[in-house]
């Protein structure tokens, strides 16, 4: 059985038990359902059923702790939906709940006059935290960080840090990394969980941690939060502001969570496709049709190029018929050779394998390997172009094939680069654009050829 129709099967079940009042074989069934299929099974309830009573009364089935829990793998927009029919002080004590990082995230969804109230209600220090975690640009490692971490301050013996790590797990978000501090509250080192319980009780854990902390500011793009979690393997980020103050941390979890939707928003952007507000199969249909159709009204108006480049090699056409039947094949193998090196060359600056510094090294790979797939190509089209028109074109056709795969394979490895010296994201260089290039000027390349050699023939 999938995931889904077990899912189904569970959702089935729960709505029978609250329609049939069955409070415990209800609590039973809830209490056996991990958080996130919770949320699943409630986002469903919104969207498919729009019945938000049913959902918020199954939500409000669940203990404190855990309706938080679920609450947080809510997407934002049925957060928003959830939260709307509750009253500020539930709200509150579910934001209390929820972890730093989710609490900014759903306070910053909702509207000026609920955060205001709610800001009203909180503690001075909840509320001064909250509205600093909420202050910080989307798309930074503030954006993502959790101010729910254990920190030690130095000086401390191992047997002091236990007594600290036992007061603050509760509600650290995770206890496996801790951080030393000074008393300025500047990073001084790290240590892990089990480091600090090996060691001897009455030792310094200055003497023991890790001085050389690998750590982000701040104002970093989350993408490249992600990419530090992934290339050193860290189970949290700490995150310093500009006094080198630690003010957060990032957690594996979350930084997956990044590196997913920053591949997703490229992956979207190499079809020429905006970035979606919500998943694909919940996104409005004038959301989907307006994030797609800007560019491909444009693509439209370039491959306008390939027909004026058709109608200027007419004489040439008419001459010879045959080089007709090979046209789409050309630009084909173009477009296609041109999309290959681009997402190579996009996928490679995405995970820092390479840069800008590259570029040269690159072009002279990418000669060699875009020549000989040209050179194949060319060999295996060669005996059709005898067939079909001669050994003449044959020679236009797997000329134009090297050239075509040649000039594609570079424009394809070029394009990122440009754009990014340019400012602009390189996953513009998508393979709509790249194969739309490639069309126009594979039209001028072959016809250009063939005028060349079959005029005189």
């Amino acid at each position: 059985m999938s995931l889904n129709d077990s899912l189904q099967q569970q959702k089935a079940a729960l709505l029978t038990a609250l329609a049939e009042e069955a409070r415990e074989r209800l609590g039973e069934m809830l209490s056996e359902l991990r958080s996130a299929d919770i949320a699943e099974i409630l986002e469903e309830i919104l969207e498919e059923d729009d019945d938000l009573p049913l959902a918020v009364g199954l939500l409000e089935r669940l203990p404190l702790e855990r309706r938080a829990n679920v609450l947080g793998y809510l997407p934002g927009e049925e957060q928003v939906e959830i939260t709307a029919a509750m009253s500020d002080e539930t709200l509150l004590t579910l934001l209390e709940e929820m972890g730093s990082d989710e609490r900014a995230d759903l306070f910053n969804l909702l509207g000026e006059d609920r955060r205001e109230a709610l800001l009203r209600l909180m503690a001075s220090q909840e509320r001064e935290d909250l509205k600093r975690l909420a202050s910080y640009v989307e798309g930074t490692a503030g954006a993502i960080m959790t101010s729910d971490y254990v920190a030690i301050p130095n000086g401390m013996t191992v047997s002091q840090a236990m007594m600290r790590v036992r007061q603050t797990a509760p509600d650290a978000e995770t206890v496996y990394q801790l951080y030393i501090i000074d008393s300025d509250g500047r990073l001084a080192g790290t240590l892990s969980l089990r480091q600090l319980i090996v060691a001897r009780p009455r030792a310094k854990v200055d003497d023991i941690m890790i001085k050389d902390v690998i750590s982000i500011e701040v104002d970093e793009e989350q993408e490249e939060v992600a990419r530090v979690v992934a290339r050193y393997d860290l189970l949290a980020l700490p995150v310093l502001d500009a006094d080198e103050r630690l003010v957060g941390i990032v957690t594996h979890d979350d930084a997956m969570d990044v590196a997913e939707s920053e591949a997703t928003e490229d992956f979207h952007k190499g079809m020429s496709i905006g970035a979606l507000e919500d998943g694909v199969s919940r996104v409005p249909l004038w959301s989907l049709y307006r994030k797609r159709v800007t560019w491909l009204v444009l693509l439209v108006f370039a491959n306008l190029f390939s027909g004026a480049g058709i109608a200027y090699f007419e004489e040439t056409i008419a001459a010879q018929v045959a080089l007709v039947f090979f046209l789409p094949l050309l630009i084909g193998s173009g477009g296609n050779a041109g999309a290959q090196a681009a997402t190579l060359m996009v996928r490679g600056m995405a995970t820092g394998d390479v840069g800008v510094k590259d570029w040269s090294k690159l072009l002279g790979r990418e000669l060699l390997v875009a020549g000989s797939l040209g050179l194949t190509m060319a060999l295996a089209v060669a005996p059709i172009g005898v067939m079909r028109g001669g050994e003449a074109v044959a020679m236009v056709v797997a000329m134009s094939m090297v050239i075509i795969v040649l000039f594609g394979s570079l424009l394809g490895m070029c394009l990122p680069f440009l754009l990014d010296r340019l400012g602009w994201d390189p996953a513009t260089a998508s393979a709509p654009l790249v194969t739309t290039l490639i069309d126009a000027s594979g039209v001028l390349i072959y016809f250009s050829i063939a005028t060349a050699i079959l005029s005189g023939s």
